[in-house]
């Protein structure tokens, strides 16, 4: 996992705690002390320090010393910030970057495939049954036109009812048909 990555990890699990969301919630409307915060939220000043050692950490808030007290205030800054990268279109779509996307389609055509390479049963579940067509319509040509009796020897390939495998492709828009025609799309 790599450094930003990280960052995110840590700053979610900053935020994974209902007390430290009242403690930012808090410190959005002004600087307090750790005593003057444990008392609000009811809980020991040992504990609220420890909540914003986590919050520090991942530089969402910050102190300095007043007197004998550190005054704790919202780093607004690191939060928009953050926000903004969360927000980025590529951020969290690259957060799944090493996850196996075709891990669900293998399983499902394992699951369906007979041991000759049709298929046991057309799936009823709707993500199942995409797989399976994404998987049925690789044995057509890209940019090749084929007769409906072209399409129904392939298609009994996989399985004999090809009237609605052709109706499935079609309809889930994976093959078009017109005037007795069809072709992958």
């Amino acid at each position: 996992m790599d450094m930003a990555h990280e960052e995110l990890l840590s700053f979610f699990k900053a935020l994974a705690d209902a007390n430290r969301l009242k403690i930012l919630g808090l410190l959005a409307q002004g600087r307090y002390s750790v005593v003057q915060l444990a008392e609000m939220l009811h809980l020991s000043p040992a504990t609220v320090s420890q909540h914003l050692a986590r919050l520090a950490e991942v530089g969402l808030v910050s102190a300095r010393s007043e007197s004998y007290y550190n005054i704790y205030q919202l780093e607004s800054a690191t939060l928009e910030a953050m926000a903004q990268r969360l927000l980025a279109r590529e951020a969290l779509p690259a957060m799944a970057a090493e996850v196996d996307l075709e891990a669900y389609d293998r399983k499902v055509l394992r699951d369906y495939a007979a041991p000759e390479g049709g298929l046991k049963t057309i799936p009823a579940q709707h993500k199942k049954l995409e797989v399976v067509l994404r998987h049925v319509v690789q044995a057509f040509e890209p940019g090749r036109r084929y007769s409906e009796k072209q399409v129904n020897d392939i298609l009994g390939r996989f399985h004999e009812d090809t009237a609605t495998m052709r109706r499935e492709l079609v309809g889930h828009r994976l093959m078009a048909r017109q005037a007795g025609e069809y072709w992958r799309i």
